[in-house]
């Protein structure tokens, strides 16, 4: 090994350069495709390593073959920047992990499935760089984060010195960093969304509660005109090429208000959603119920619409089709932070007990049909003591039915009353904030994508999946087929042709 390691010589674009000269220390970065955030991230791994020894930087994507092929593969990729180091000796790339000469490591790494971040419970990470964040979970984000700690790690002052004088900040006030990048969309898209784009505006530092972090939190957009080294009107023809125009729109202009690759690619709000009523008397109500305590449980409170006009609470009058199922009310058992802000699927702990009586207040006055009214299956289990549903009957008299927990079927079901006929069959009212926040950021299963990803915030979705089986819709009238009229003349002579054209007399 030479004496002095190579140069490392760093080109950053403006937006890259203003995230390393940020005095936040858990960033988000991108939003748009094209924003040059992988490279990005490889870039500042290196720098940081090569300044400071014994730092441990840990770079995570969630599967292991995306980890290769974004960071180890390509002109640009992990052995290909640091070549002239493993020439000189001076670094060494061994599996997953990159050693430097001052015993500083990049960990490449992967948390496919939320138990993998266990594997992780003894890391002592001083830089976390995760790659397509809105593919984690918000439980492996937080895991990961709670790893972050630099006890007895000594930044040199001429790595200080470095970034004073290149990018104006106080290296010492980086470490320990978070840098995150991403497109709207995938299974973390609702509660990335709420943790910083809906959180901060663009370029905004926030200091954190402890309860949330305790960091110094931004984001930063990144669009495709941020990054020179792309043809933006190449890589456009490119996006566009994706078919799904909120797909274009997410991933071009990482606008996160449209979800990319939605589940239920038919909702739209400006139709499903109506303003808050109080149900005639006579409409028959029921609830819904999917449980959770270290998750959210939901409760939905739905009436069967009847032909008829009502007033909603904006004074308008409309009527509903018959049979339309419209949830009128909510309980979203959803934990919430110090500022108030929602904590995305985590839930409130509570008892059985506690939750029906809660549920018992919630709808008192009301006549409610519990014998159609579905809940979670998971709440009639006996685990060497009573049943959930059955402590909730004890508390509060509440009583539920056991809902069909038929996942697929479940979701044709919400499909088709979300399409209707010559109107929607299946309503919200604005009220229901939980349910609008999640339902329309649910993604496809990767492995099954007939179905949900389960690993979202699908807890209102799964109650009201329940009440969809439990009250099945089809189409009144089946559509006209395609073509002329049996037997009218038309017909007649169409089958004609088709004769001939068999050669049949």
């Amino acid at each position: 090994m030479s004496k002095n390691p190579p140069q490392f010589h760093v080109n950053l674009h403006a937006k890259q350069t203003a995230a390393v000269q940020s005095q936040a220390n858990e960033i988000l970065y991108g939003g748009a495709a094209g924003g040059g955030k992988s490279y990005f991230m490889r870039v500042l791994a290196i720098l940081l390593c090569c300044l400071i020894p014994g730092l441990n930087v840990y770079l995570f994507r969630r599967i292991s073959e995306d980890l290769i092929k974004n960071h180890m593969e390509g002109v640009d990729g992990f052995p290909a920047l640091l070549a002239s180091f493993v020439e000189s000796g001076h670094v060494r790339i061994v599996e997953n992990e990159i050693r430097f000469w001052n015993k500083s490591k990049i960990f490449l790494c992967h948390c496919q499935h939320e138990k993998d971040r266990f594997k992780y419970q003894g890391a002592q990470i001083h830089v976390l760089l995760m790659d397509e964040l809105t593919m984690f979970t918000e439980v492996i984000y937080r895991f990961l984060r709670s790893r972050m700690r630099a006890p007895g790690l000594v930044i040199p002052e001429y790595a200080r010195e470095y970034f004073r004088e290149h990018f104006g900040v106080d290296l010492g006030d980086k470490i320990p960093l978070i840098l995150c990048g991403s497109n709207p969309g995938n299974v973390g898209h609702q509660w990335v969304k709420a943790t910083w784009v809906d959180l901060l505006k663009p370029m905004e530092i926030s200091r954190r509660p402890k309860a949330d972090g305790g960091m110094l939190r931004q984001y930063i957009p990144a669009l495709l005109e941020d990054n020179p080294s792309i043809d933006p009107e190449e890589y456009e023809g490119k996006l566009e090429g994706m078919g799904s125009a909120e797909q274009v729109k997410a991933m071009r202009w990482g606008v996160w208000d449209v979800v990319a690759g939605a589940y239920f690619d038919n909702w739209d709000r400006r139709k499903h959603v109506v303003p808050r009523f109080t149900p005639p008397a006579h409409w028959t109500r029921f609830r819904s119920m999917d449980w959770g305590s270290y998750r959210p449980f939901s409760v939905g409170w739905w009436c069967l619409a009847e032909a008829e006009w009502v007033t909603m609470a904006d004074g308008t009058e409309r009527m509903f089709p018959q049979g339309a199922l419209i949830r009128y009310r909510e309980w979203y058992g959803v934990a919430k932070g110090e500022d108030g802000r929602v904590l995305p699927n985590v839930g409130l702990k509570l008892t059985a007990e506690m939750v029906a009586k809660g549920i018992k207040r919630r709808e008192q006055g009301e006549t409610i049909t519990e014998a159609g009214s579905p809940a979670d299956p998971s709440m009639w289990k006996e685990d060497g003591g009573q049943s959930i549903h059955e402590r909730m009957t004890l508390a509060a008299d509440i009583r539920f039915k056991k809902a069909d927990n038929a996942r697929v079927p479940g979701w044709l079901q919400m499909r088709g009353r979300l399409e209707g006929e010559e109107e929607p069959m299946l309503y919200v009212t604005a009220d229901c904030t939980d349910f609008i926040r999640t339902f329309p950021a649910l993604q496809h299963d990767p492995t099954c994508v007939e179905d949900v990803d389960s690993d979202m915030e699908d807890h209102a979705a799964d109650d009201a999946r329940y009440m969809c089986q439990a009250r099945p819709w089809s189409r009144v009238k089946p559509p006209p087929p395609a073509g002329p009229k049996p037997w009218s003349m038309d017909w007649v002579i169409q089958q004609d042709e088709a004769r001939k054209k068999r050669g049949e007399p």
